[in-house]
């Protein structure tokens, strides 16, 4: 079976702060991180390959530095990696990523029979570029998928729901989209680490894969971000202080002429 997940370097959400001035986001000296719904994808296809055998491939499209996330997929039991960049695929926006990240997929000598991808990106929050993958690179997408069992001919595929969940059966090739409850991702161990540091990514850019230049990068992208700013801080707070009963009695009152309770 022959496992392809895509991944995406994200700077991590904790640390990242916005310019007033600029409306951009501050990356410098911001760390990155594989995207964490993308490690449950991941996860999803290691024990698919732990308990059915076969190969899984991580595929990232980004900047040069994305290498650092796909050495991670490699340290955690990922086969192959493969790196999709360019300059002419920068700021490229869902559609357009989705685009040629189908076109990657396409130059995968190996038949597919799966491909994952986290349910969303911490950084956009979109859930768009897996079924927009699916859709360039026509196959059947589910998502919010938290299991997954391999049938005879693909795969039985548990949706998680607002209102519970759906059971699909599916025949491969397929698209998945793997939901945070599905698992979690395992540790690396130091022989695979090593592996991984020493191991080949090839980077596949503009005259690999021979893309449609008005569907790639910024030119390509029929959405463009016009700013990024955070809401504004409002700190309108009151302290209460005396005794505890009687902050108790302050508290429910107050609360009342808020109309809160």
């Amino acid at each position: 079976m022959n496992i392809v997940v895509c991944i995406k370097q994200v700077p991590d959400s904790d640390k990242v702060t916005i310019d007033r001035e600029t409306n951009r986001l501050n990356r410098a000296g911001v760390p990155s991180i594989i995207n964490p719904f993308d490690e449950n994808a991941l996860e999803m296809a290691l024990q698919l390959k732990d308990n059915h055998g076969g190969k899984v491939t991580v595929l990232s499209m980004g900047p040069p530095q994305a290498e650092e996330a796909l050495r991670t997929a490699l340290s955690l039991g990922a086969d192959e990696a493969i790196l999709v960049s360019d300059r002419k695929f920068g700021g490229a926006d869902t559609w357009a990523t989705s685009y040629t990240l189908s076109l990657a997929l396409k130059k995968i000598e190996d038949p597919i029979d799966l491909i994952l991808f986290g349910k969303q990106a911490i950084d956009g929050d979109t859930a768009q570029v897996g079924p927009g993958v699916a859709h360039f690179y026509g196959v059947p997408m589910i998502t919010y998928a938290k299991e997954c069992e391999v049938t005879d001919d693909g795969f039985r595929v548990k949706q998680v729901t607002d209102r519970g969940y759906n059971l699909w059966e599916v025949e491969k090739p397929a698209a998945l989209t793997v939901v945070k409850e599905a698992n979690e991702l395992r540790m690396p161990n130091l022989r695979k680490k090593l592996a991984a540091k020493k191991a080949e990514i090839p980077t596949w850019g503009f005259d690999d894969l021979n893309p449609d230049e008005e569907k790639i990068g910024l030119s390509g992208s029929p959405t463009k971000v016009n700013k990024v700013f955070a809401p504004p801080i409002k700190l309108n707070k009151e302290i209460l202080s005396g005794e505890p009963a009687d902050m108790v009695k302050e508290l429910i009152f107050k609360l009342r002429e808020k109309k809160v309770l």
